[in-house]
């Protein structure tokens, strides 16, 4: 790992604030009622309840949708036993996770004690505050003796990842694989490669599956585990001392179906690879060198079947394909614990995803793979948003069935309606295009290649490798930044340095531009000028002859003047052709995508459908259903003021147009973000849920809406992304940060890629 790298990870945990998590308050508290409602004596009545029904605290407050991330820091990733310190940055980020992939809030809590009793009784006394407790970098064999009190003293689920989140995302691919080569558990011969918690916990969910313990071959450093062993061993191991003549790896792999590895690299090479049986299963799991790289896996058993930890070659087994969802699907029904039902239920769902037709966002995010079941792909990618929708049903499915559900789900179908109205929840939706971007990165020029902003982009940029960066400024300027920002930009061989001062093409460029725009006033002289002073009139000049394919300006100096530039070279082909703008704003509920927020000043109802067509489009492109609610003063008919009727036209023309999207008004905004809300005005209204495209009536509307979400929230802005140019060129708000900047990169680029979406109208 580089000192790079270091930096920016540093800095990712430093800035704005420190850490990664923050408590924020549910209910509002403005006014002396609000505190007397939240607080004395208000909240006597839900702790009454409380004590009444002990089920109803999941109802009155948050400890249905609350987990404990607990360590004590004794075997931390690869650092080992580093101490419960030192190991809350890996806490708070499984607190991440689990946030951003299932919506489940979480407590970090890292304790100072290595007494397995002691431990045990800390946790346990946790109870009251927790809907579940995820165990996590324990030690063995501590760690399968404080997950066994704790399951026996506590009633709410307790899940020590490193062991049960491993052994399912395992399984799954074992499931599959099987499928694919035609064979069954009860027939099949496993060898396993290490005998820690993550291996004894996979081998004993296979058991559960039909694996037979006989067929099992155990091996350790000491060698195999076999009946009447002593040296090295322990009650979890001993679970696995089978009758055997076999002691060493040599002697276990011949014919064997499965390995499963779990221990460090260079355990498998070509000559065991031999000794396999026919169409053999590797699952070569450790990190960050597999047990056996699986080029050199393929290479001597052409006919395999191969997994690994690694995000760079197919089948990675990776636990956040799983953790997330057991949880949110344990809460939601008030598990009492997360049994074998739970966890084969969890292995199936991901199974069987595998099957399924890929959904449109995960083939654009993997678009270089072939996404169709087989041997090179036997489980699902971590950012298939049809995970948080089939594991949780299938758990919550099998924890009512298997009897520990305290809270039953009745109305399956509703609660399915729940979980698929997280998928587009903010957390990732950009990633899907972020690796669509890396596919093929293209050129993109920056028109304010000096500023602060930009280089930190460009940094992330080069980093992810989702773009060609070209700079316009003077490159000493960058160099004096570059070092006081303290990034890694390597000005000579990883971006195109374009200074306007000292530039070969300026006569070219000067000609070309006055060939495009003399017949608006521009002069030869002027040309000559713009090319020299007007970096974004010279970023337009670069896409329109081809050496850029796209570009991105706006954080320094006037919208209105950006965009002259731009439409004077890459403005719409088609005269009549409407260019537009949206934005979105990713907030903690999701992202809202907002219309026309930069260009249309007072659009007519055939333009705003215009506008609303390009947007419904764009949101498309990140895989998100398009609900569109256009905007008023008037809900539901209470104006026929002309702006309302305007709006309401608008909104007839489109649903016609689009009779199997979710398109209402003219409405207020309440309405369309407040569901509840809503039905009280008008029940019948074609949106389900929040509406997540607001159309609006105007700019200044757009505008000032905008700029109160931002200055309440957090919202991260991406955008404006600006449709009907004839190339991609986007004029970003000179607010926008760093994040903003490499967001709008990502899909300018995978907008060249992909076709032209962005530029329809």
């Amino acid at each position: 790992m580089t000192d790079s790298f270091k930096e920016s990870a540093l800095k990712y945990h430093t800035h704005p604030l420190p850490g990664k998590l923050e408590i924020r308050p549910t209910k509002p508290l403005a006014n002396k009622r609000d505190l007397s409602l939240a607080y004395s004596p208000g909240v006597a009545h839900a702790c009454e309840l409380i004590v009444e029904n002990a089920t109803e605290v999941a109802s009155v407050t948050s400890r249905g949708n609350l987990v404990a991330v607990i360590t004590n820091g004794t075997a931390v990733l690869g650092l080992g036993n580093i101490g419960p310190l030192a190991s809350k940055p890996v806490m708070e980020g499984k607190a991440v996770l689990f946030k951003k992939f299932a919506n489940i809030d979480v407590f970090d809590i890292e304790v100072d004690e290595t007494d397995v009793d002691k431990l045990v009784d800390i946790i346990a006394s946790l109870e009251p505050t927790f809907g579940g407790v995820n165990l996590e970098d324990i030690k063995a064999p501590e760690c399968f003796m404080v997950e066994n009190k704790l399951r026996e003293r506590m009633k709410i689920p307790v899940f020590h990842d490193d062991q049960h989140g491993t052994a399912i995302v395992a399984a799954a691919a074992i499931y599959n694989g099987l499928r694919i080569v035609e064979k069954k558990f009860e027939d099949v011969k496993l060898v396993v490669s290490g005998a820690g918690a993550a291996s004894i916990a996979c081998v004993d969910l296979l058991v559960s599956m039909g694996l037979q313990k006989k067929n099992v071959r155990m091996i350790d450093r000491t060698g195999v585990i076999y009946a009447g062993r002593t040296e090295g061993m322990n009650p979890w191991k001993q679970g696995y001392a089978v009758e055997t003549e076999d002691r060493t790896i040599a002697d276990a792999i011949e014919g064997a179906d499965l390995f499963m590895g779990l221990s460090g690299p260079g355990v498998l090479n070509a000559e065991l690879l031999q000794k396999m049986g026919e169409k053999p299963i590797i699952l070569a799991m450790s990190n960050p060198i597999p047990e056996i790289m699986p080029e050199d896996a393929m290479a001597a058993r052409p006919d395999a079947i191969l997994a690994t930890g690694r995000s760079d070659y197919p089948n990675q087994v990776n636990n956040v394909l799983c953790f997330p969802f057991i949880f949110r699907g344990a809460l939601d029904c008030g598990a009492s614990t997360i049994n074998e039902e739970m966890k084969m239920a969890a292995v199936k769902a991901i199974a069987d995803l595998a099957t399924k037709e890929t959904s449109d966002v995960v083939a654009a995010a993997y678009a270089d793979e072939q996404l169709k079941f087989g041997r090179d792909y036997l489980i699902p990618k971590a950012f298939d948003p049809r995970l948080i929708e089939d594991v949780p049903m299938a758990v919550v499915k099998a924890a009512m069935a298997s009897g520990v559900a305290t809270r039953p789900i009745e109305d399956l179908e509703a609660y399915r309606q729940t979980l698929h109205e997280f998928i587009n929840q903010a957390g990732l939706f950009m990633q899907p295009i972020i690796e669509v971007a890396k596919k093929s990165p293209a050129r993109i020029v920056y028109a304010e290649g000096e500023n602060d902003d930009v280089l930190m982009a460009v940094q992330a940029v080069l980093d992810e490798n989702i773009a060609t960066p070209i700079l316009i400024g003077r490159r000493a300027g960058m160099e004096v930044k570059i070092d006081r920002l303290g990034l890694r930009i390597d000005l000579d061989k990883q971006v195109e340095i374009f200074d306007p001062s000292d530039n070969n093409k300026h006569e070219e460029y000067a000609a070309y531009y006055h060939e495009m725009v003399g017949r608006n006033g521009v002069s030869v002289d002027a040309a000559r000028k713009i090319m020299r002073d007007d970096h974004t009139a010279i970023a337009a000049v670069m896409v329109a002859r081809d050496e850029a394919d796209g570009l991105i300006c706006g954080k320094v100096g006037r919208f209105d003047f950006h965009l002259r530039e731009i439409m004077h070279l890459l403005g719409p082909e088609d005269k009549d052709q409407l260019v537009s703008s949206a934005a979105v704003l990713l907030l903690p509920d999701g992202p809202l995508f907002l219309a026309d927020t930069a260009m249309n000043v007072d659009p007519t109802d055939n333009e705003l459908v215009k506008i609303a067509e390009a947007s419904i489009d764009l949101v498309k492109r990140f895989g998100v259903e398009p609900k569109v609610a256009l905007l008023s003063h008037s809900n539901f008919g209470t104006s026929n003021a002309a702006s309302a009727k305007k709006v309401r036209s608008a909104g007839n023309m489109l649903r016609d147009s689009y009779p199997e999207l979710q398109i209402d008004g003219e409405m207020h905004v309440l309405s369309a973000l407040n569901p509840k809300l809503r039905d009280t005005v008008y029940s019948q209204a074609n949106l389900q849920g929040r509406a997540n495209v607001l159309v609006m009536p105007n700019l200044d509307a757009a505008n000032i809406a905008m700029g109160l979400i931002r200055s309440l929230t957090d919202a991260l802005l991406i955008g404006p992304f600006i449709n009907g140019f004839c190339k991609p060129a986007h004029i970003v708000i000179p607010s926008v940060s760093s994040r903003g900047i490499f967001n709008m990169t990502a899909l300018t680029v995978a907008d060249i890629q992909t076709g032209s979406l962005t530029r329809k109208s």
